[in-house]
């Protein structure tokens, strides 16, 4: 009886330490997408506020390309001990993206091609659940994609920058589009099972990761539609 009233208890035990994981895990991955849609919200912000001097941000677009830039390699980092400071650049960042993309939001409201913005939006929301979902119910690891993906982007930013300044070539230009599209499709998926793996020490890191995945699929969705509409 002893025995077994002890491995009772451990299993108890156990069963406890396992459901305050589980719960641990959820609330942190309600409070990271949380996070998210206000973040969305930010930088929709943004980029309306700031849609009228879309002429005068194509002009200062490397300054502010260079920002966004310095916020996720030191910006971030130079925060995180402080967690107001650390929402407070969340919300700057996600802010600027929104600035950051407003000549190409006017370039397609230019063109007549308005609706393409809000087509764009919808089939990044459908994928990126979709993806995320996978990722969560998912039995496989994912955690070996992280440098692989990393490199890969390195890559495709080196080729874009080349093509930009150098090639001018269109055909090119949809090449890196797709790719872009599909490096951040798989960086949704490794980022969302490190978060629920409990990878990221605060909601706000996570966060960010989970943005810029969407963003960067959701610029790239756009630019595909609108090459494919533009006759």
């Amino acid at each position: 009886m002893a025995l077994y009233d002890r491995d009772y208890n451990n299993n108890t035990v156990e069963t406890d330490y396992a459901t305050d994981i589980a719960s641990t895990s959820v609330t942190f991955m309600k409070q990271t997408y949380q996070l998210l849609g206000a973040s969305m919200v930010s930088s929709a912000l943004g980029a309306y506020l700031t849609m009228p001097y879309a002429a005068t941000i194509s002009q200062f677009k490397w300054f502010i390309f260079g920002f966004v830039m310095l916020m996720v390699f030191f910006g971030f980092n130079a925060t995180r001990k402080n967690p107001t400071l650390h929402l407070m650049a969340l919300f700057v960042f996600t802010f600027a993206l929104g600035v950051m993309i407003v000549p190409l939001l006017a370039m397609v409201i230019g063109q007549g091609n308005g609706m393409l913005i809000g087509n764009a939006f919808l089939m990044t929301s459908v994928l990126f659940g979709a993806l995320s979902l996978f990722a969560i119910n998912s039995k496989s690891d994912f955690s070996s994609w992280g440098k692989p993906l990393f490199v890969t982007m390195i890559i495709v930013f080196v080729a874009s920058l080349v093509n930009y300044f150098f090639l001018h070539s269109p055909i090119m230009h949809v090449v890196i589009t797709a790719g872009i599209l599909l490096i951040f499709s798989l960086f949704t998926i490794y980022d969302t099972q490190n978060i629920a793996n409990g990878a990221y020490d605060s909601p706000v890191d996570a966060a960010v990761s989970l943005f810029l995945d969407f963003f960067n699929m959701f610029t790239s969705i756009l630019q595909l539609l609108g090459i494919m509409s533009d006759d």
